[in-house]
């Protein structure tokens, strides 16, 4: 039933309204021309008109559209369904690639999906499990990422042994962030790792001798396949996948690789998760994102809870900027802002934190879609603002909130 139309709602209406064309008239409402005299300031009024009618109506039928009715109860055998359709998602990743419908551009795709995937699982450790807001994860994605690109340009290190030992570095940059922030809670502790994602990306844009500036890196070498490598002519001392094979050489051979590569990082990380999650440390983890004071007089230690979540949740992100950087053969700072943070945490915000498969619906959704319509991209935030606001009127802890206990009573089924 619709709610009674007043003047009260016709004010609030009008207020968002004005408040709508105050921000778009700034963004929107200007453009530069180039002219024959040179660049001129022209305005484009029609576009904040449309801005504030939009944002009017559109408060106005939330104000009278009657309350959204309560979700249904989730069935008391979700845990069993959630199963079957991970299984199901991971048997279509795996042969996706040799579908006949899947082409390079496909699995290219998909590749960056996984990617974010993977991100969202190792944010998920610091976020999901054990309730630490951290705005600046992308920090331990560049980490990872120029480790590995310096380690095997400086020293001439392979992809396989240059892995580890970027996920390491990630790692140890994680127990720096998060020795200073033992103090902080909720918003507190976002914006010092907010900051501390910034401080990385200037120190990569600055310190030109080591990382390139602005210019970044490029050239990163490419991983192999137990020593075949897959360029159309292999190196000297190595022989080319295709050769070893006797097939012929196609560029997609390298892709798919990529793809499985990333694949199983992805899986291996999810898998680590699950059964982390049953260990004593797991239990911490959710123990002190419900009570921190309630930890302390059970005898927990927030320090080395604390401490854990930040490096392991580290060392995935620096797992994925290895691949990252491997797959692109080149990175920069701009690969690095803040706004791969945001992206990473609406990935596990509409997910629903804690939950392994929401995170992989939301990546579709948030990552998977623009990339599929290439059109949508420079909606891409506004889409992100939408989801986020409907989500929490809707569904306030996510796509698919519900999560598993992580050890039953005696008794119960």
């Amino acid at each position: 039933m619709w709610r009674k139309f007043d003047v009260a709602a016709l004010r609030d209406a009008a207020l968002a309204g004005l408040v709508a064309g105050a921000l778009a008239l700034p963004m929107l409402g200007f453009r530069l021309v180039d002219g024959v005299t040179g660049l001129t300031l022209a305005g484009h009024f029609d576009l904040v008109a449309w801005a504030v009618g939009l944002v009017f109506c559109g408060r106005l039928l939330i104000r009278l559209l009657p309350p959204l009715p309560a979700l249904p109860a989730l069935p008391a055998r979700f845990g069993d369904l959630r199963l079957k359709a991970g299984w199901l998602l991971a048997g279509i990743a795996l042969i996706l690639p040799f579908l006949p419908f899947a082409d390079r551009n496909l699995v290219d795709k998909a590749t960056l999906v996984l990617i974010y995937i993977m991100l969202g699982w190792g944010l998920n450790i610091v976020v999901g499990l054990a309730g630490l807001l951290d705005l600046g994860f992308v920090a331990f994605y560049a980490v990872g990422a120029y480790s590995y690109a310096l380690l095997s340009q400086t020293f001439g290190l392979s992809f396989w042994v240059c892995l580890p030992l970027a996920g390491l570095l990630s790692a140890g940059f994680g127990l720096a962030l998060g020795f200073p922030v033992l103090r902080l809670r909720g918003d507190y502790l976002a914006i010092v790792t907010l900051g501390f994602g910034e401080i990385i990306r200037v120190i990569l844009q600055n310190w030109q001798e080591v990382t390139g500036g602005p210019n970044g890196i490029s050239g990163i070498e490419r991983p192999s396949l137990f020593g075949l490598s897959f360029k159309a002519v292999a190196p000297e001392g190595q022989q080319s996948f295709a050769a070893f094979f006797g097939i012929d050489y196609s560029s997609e051979q390298r892709v798919i690789f990529l793809y499985f590569l990333i694949l199983a990082l992805a899986l291996a990380t999810n898998l680590f998760t699950l059964r982390i999650r049953r260990l004593p440390v797991g239990r911490a983890w959710e123990a002190l994102r419900e009570d921190e004071i309630a930890c302390r007089s059970l005898g927990i230690n927030p320090t080395t809870v604390k401490l854990s979540a930040f490096a392991l949740g580290a060392m995935f992100a620096g797992f994925a900027g290895s691949f990252f950087a491997t797959r692109q053969g080149f990175i920069s700072p701009e690969s690095f802002t803040f706004i791969e943070s945001a992206v990473i945490l609406a990935i596990v915000v509409l997910g629903g934190m804690g939950s392994q498969i929401g995170i992989v619906l939301a990546a579709l959704l948030l990552v998977g879609l623009p990339e599929w319509f290439r059109e949508l991209q420079q909606y891409r935030m506004l889409a992100f603002g939408g989801a986020m606001v409907l989500i929490m009127l809707w569904k306030p802890s996510g796509l698919l909130s519900h999560r598993a206990p992580t050890i039953r009573l005696g008794g119960n089924p």
